[in-house]
């Protein structure tokens, strides 16, 4: 049986390493041990900033929330307890950006909640 040579099948794979480290700093982008590297530590970082930044647009949502409706004399705990209370189904992010956009909307759902 004949051997089979890798060449072929070893340049596709360092040509797809070299494709996503292309911009890279120095060796990371010129050596494939080192760029090999590299790419799989930021693809790992992008998988984990894929699921960080679900968790700070929430965390911004939050706070913006709790600046409006502290500029309305209530809390978040409250307010969100209120509207839940109260039946009124609304997300984070559409609450803080009517906090943001529309003050006198957000003042009208606090009272809602308060009445």
């Amino acid at each position: 049986m004949a051997r089979i040579k890798g060449a072929v099948n070893a340049h596709k794979k360092r040509r797809k390493v070299f494709k996503l480290a292309k911009g890279y700093f120095g060796a990371k982008s010129k050596q494939y041990r080192a760029a090999s590297e590299q790419v799989a530590r930021s693809l790992r970082y992008a998988y984990e900033g894929r699921k960080m930044r679900k968790r700070d647009f929430r965390r911004l949502w939050i706070t913006r929330i709790n600046a409006a409706a502290r500029l309305n004399n209530m809390s978040y705990s409250v307010l969100m307890d209120g509207l839940k209370k109260k039946n009124i189904l609304i997300n984070r992010k559409m609450l803080a950006d009517i906090a943001v956009n529309d003050p006198a909307g957000f003042t009208k759902l606090v009272e809602t909640v308060r009445g």
